[in-house]
């Protein structure tokens, strides 16, 4: 089984909405996902709660806990665990980090989030996660100075995932009726902008698992 977190010191990076959409696109690709919700604002539990289908189950952890969640999970089969933090740093998130194959580290195109993306990669490079950054909610314009900005400056931090993820009323309208946006508008924007973030999911996982059992 892999396992990716989306991690950050900063609120209302979209964490929550990100991840319930990844383990939607992911599930329709063929995967056995799981969600795994450690933030005690249990977001992604709300979400679940409003989805009529049961085919992507949330489980609400802790810190302490998620070890043993984890070996549970890939014992049933499940081929993706899906971890969401808190929107600061502590135990949770350190614990989702230490845990995962891939953190992911979505960020606004703004300075101050920015500046908060540096220190949880500071973070994660003082326990040896991989990482890569990820654009979220950049403006609906194809072209953005903020974004093109973001992109420089998360490029020079060390890696930017691909594509990025524009502010598109699909993400409120799926989070809102526990949907993932693949399900809200099939053939829309938003749907092909969150499978192709799949796709390169899956290239970035499999050469690090592929690393890692060949270290092994």
């Amino acid at each position: 089984m892999r396992s990716i977190a989306f991690v950050t010191q900063k609120g209302g990076s979209g964490k929550s909405t990100l991840a319930s959409s990844v383990a939607v696109a992911a599930h329709e690709q063929g995967e056995r996902v799981c969600l795994v919700d450690l933030d005690p604002q249990a977001t992604l539990v709300q979400w679940a709660k409003m989805r009529d289908a049961f085919d992507i189950p949330v489980i609400a952890s802790t810190q302490a806990k998620l070890p043993a969640l984890l070996q549970a999970l890939n014992k049933r089969g499940f081929t993706l665990a899906i971890l969401d933090t808190p929107g600061a740093e502590g135990a949770a998130s350190l614990a989702a980090i230490q845990a995962a194959d891939l953190c992911i580290l979505p960020t606004r195109p703004s300075t101050f989030d920015l500046w908060a993306s540096a220190n949880t990669r500071s973070t994660l490079a003082a326990h040896g996660g991989e990482y890569v950054f990820l654009l979220n909610q950049c403006p609906p314009a194809p072209s953005s100075q903020h974004a093109e900005e973001g992109v420089l400056a998360l490029e020079d931090l060390g890696g930017l995932l691909s594509p990025l993820v524009r502010s598109r009323s699909d993400y409120q309208e799926a989070g809102r009726r526990g949907l993932g946006v693949t399900e809200v508008d099939p053939q829309g924007a938003a749907a092909a902008e969150m499978r192709a973030l799949w796709t390169s999911l899956q290239r970035r996982l499999a050469k690090i698992t592929g690393a890692t059992r060949r270290a092994a």
